[in-house]
């Protein structure tokens, strides 16, 4: 056993450490800190007591339920409840809007359907159209006034609902031919097309012969859905080619492999996976965004 050592300034016994010729005072713990200690393990012993603490041995199954009958699980089921019923009344009065003005009219509700509709768009849209719903290569961007399908409340509304090439018995629907992929056009007529196609949203630098190639084909191929003019069909989804945006990417050769591959882009529906009250408040959400137009007189007749 070693010998006891007491250092000479102070006065106190050491602990028998020494680092490089400093040696560590064995003082006593504050009392303070002590009391403290003990209280700590005097109220673990009383919460093993009231709560659910201890699990099973091992080879069995289940907890010490403890003598209040306290769980987390049901207390979130209660939690979740109130939060429900303290939200019934909003959703009620969501599922009876017909329109954007409806729902903006009424400032309590308009802030309620945008909370709703942004969290549900985080939780159920961002992962294809991001977070900000700026959209990437093959999703849509949200925020500009550029619409497939149309882009007022109604419109969009009826996108969620049913989706996009989706596997719901309503579903908004149209293809675009692999041009390429089938054998329908050659690779020399698919880039005659493609800067055709280009040149409708002013791109230059093309071959006027190849124009002139292109338009011919495009009148065959294309016109029926894009239009004599190239600006677009929404009832059939078909983009506008004039404005210089592009889903699946603008360059030549992303816009030639676009005519190769016939790009088949999925949204899902979301009837029957939503309630309608969180789908109305996702479509008022979107229509915020910016890029929402207004109705038509028939769309309002229609939704009346």
């Amino acid at each position: 056993m070693s010998e006891k050592h007491i250092d000479q300034e102070t006065g106190t016994e050491t602990t028998g450490h020494e680092w490089d010729g400093i040696r560590e005072l064995d003082n006593p713990l504050p009392r303070w800190w002590l009391w403290i200690f003990y209280a700590c393990i005097a109220w673990s012993v009383v919460y093993w007591v009231l709560m659910p603490a201890w699990p099973a041995p091992p080879g069995m199954q289940g907890f010490t339920e403890g003598v209040v009958g306290n769980s987390e699980r049901v207390n979130v089921a209660e939690d979740m409840q109130a939060l429900q019923a303290s939200r019934s009344e909003f959703f009620t009065r969501l599922d009876a809007a017909e329109s954007y003005d409806a729902i903006e009219s009424d400032p309590a509700l308009f802030r309620f359907a945008l909370a709703a509709g942004e969290s549900n768009f985080a939780n159920f849209c961002a992962t294809c159209h991001g977070a900000g719903a700026q959209g990437f290569t093959g999703y849509p961007n949200l925020n500009d006034d550029v619409w497939l399908w149309g882009g007022s409340f109604n419109d969009i509304r009826t996108t969620l609902l049913y989706g996009i090439r989706s596997d719901h018995a309503e579903t908004r629907y149209s293809q675009m031919p692999a041009y390429g992929a089938d054998g329908l056009l050659s690779r020399e007529q698919i880039r005659n097309v493609r800067d055709y196609v280009l040149s409708l949203s002013g791109g230059t630098g093309f071959d006027a012969a190849a124009l002139s190639a292109g338009a011919e084909v495009f009148a065959s191929q294309c016109a029926t859905c894009h239009g004599d003019n190239g600006m677009g069909d929404r009832t059939q989804g078909a983009p506008d080619l004039t404005d210089a945006i592009w889903l699946y990417g603008g360059s030549p050769e992303q816009v030639e492999n676009s005519i190769w591959r016939g790009p088949f882009g999925v949204m899902p529906a979301w009837e029957g996976r939503l309630d309608d009250p969180v789908i109305t408040a996702l479509t008022a959400y979107v229509y915020s965004l910016g890029g929402g137009e207004a109705e038509t007189a028939a769309e309002g007749a229609a939704g009346e």
